[in-house]
């Protein structure tokens, strides 16, 4: 019997967390596999904790304090599960992204056509929309890839559906917790890569997860000075020094110093940028 860690971390998103859990437990049990669930609750005031604890008996719930945001709440449930044992595997998901009912043994052939030694990138659609492709890998001068009818390689990853077998997890370790929120996903695939781990792109699609794409706070020229500035320093915001920590060590000094002094030119001239309403 092998053994799959399915890690989430949750704030206040109560709705999405149930309907989450429930298309992840309908595809449950797994002939050959066994699947515990450990999930951040990243001190919620919605009670998500309490009713997932409620309908979802095995669900190991770790509290926080509120100040771990997305990376640091998914880094917090994978050490907690590697801590109470050695997984076979360990299974990202986001809690607003509801996966397909063959999701995860697609992605567990996926992975055991290349030896159980490769990450396994699962893509989204928008809800009720397979046509726009929301979250999945990402290749080089391409951006986000499209699914075909076969895996493909990718460079890096949103983090909203992957699978990392044992021989990863030893080999790349897990997410670095330096980042509080966006970043640690694409810092992990592309950290992996520098090592000589693929990424590879399952199949098909995997689920449905709506794109959070608004135009940020930061870099909006109807927002006054001090809202952006405000923004623009927050986890949620642009971040800058997690930012050029990410830029240095994936792409050059001189690119991370470049972009740090022309986002920080954004803030205070953000119409010289083209924007979205």
């Amino acid at each position: 019997m092998q053994t799959i860690a399915v890690l989430l971390t949750v704030y206040n998103r109560k709705e999405k967390t149930i309907l989450c859990l429930q298309n992840l437990y309908a595809q449950l049990p797994i002939n050959g596999y066994e699947v515990d669930v450990y999930m951040t609750d990243d001190e919620s005031t919605d009670g998500t904790s309490e009713y997932v604890a409620k309908q979802f008996l095995d669900v190991h719930i770790i509290h926080s304090k509120g100040n771990l945001f997305w990376n640091r709440g998914m880094f917090i449930a994978w050490k907690t599960a590697a801590n109470n044992e050695d997984y076979d595997y360990y299974l990202w998901l986001n809690n607003d992204t509801f996966i397909y009912n063959d999701a995860i043994i697609r992605l567990l052939n996926c992975s055991n056509k290349f030896m159980d030694k490769s990450i396994i990138v699962g893509t989204t659609c928008a809800i009720g929309n397979d046509n726009i492709i929301t979250y999945g890998g990402y290749k080089n001068n391409i951006g986000l890839l499209k699914p075909i009818n076969k895996p493909q390689n990718c460079d890096c990853f949103n983090g909203n559906v992957v699978l990392f077998p044992k021989y990863v997890y030893k080999k790349v370790g897990m997410n670095d917790p330096f980042f509080h929120h966006a970043l640690g996903d694409f810092d992990y695939g592309l950290r992996a890569k520098k090592i000589g781990i693929n990424s590879i792109v399952a199949s098909g699609l995997i689920g449905e997860c709506d794109n959070h794409e608004t135009f940020s706070t930061w870099c909006n020229p109807q927002m006054p000075f001090f809202k952006r500035w405000k923004a623009f320093r927050t986890p949620l915001g642009q971040n800058p020094e997690e930012f050029f920590i990410y830029e240095k060590r994936h792409h050059g000094l001189l690119m991370a110093i470049f972009h740090y002094v022309t986002n920080h030119v954004r803030i205070i001239f953000p119409w010289i940028w083209s924007y979205k309403n």
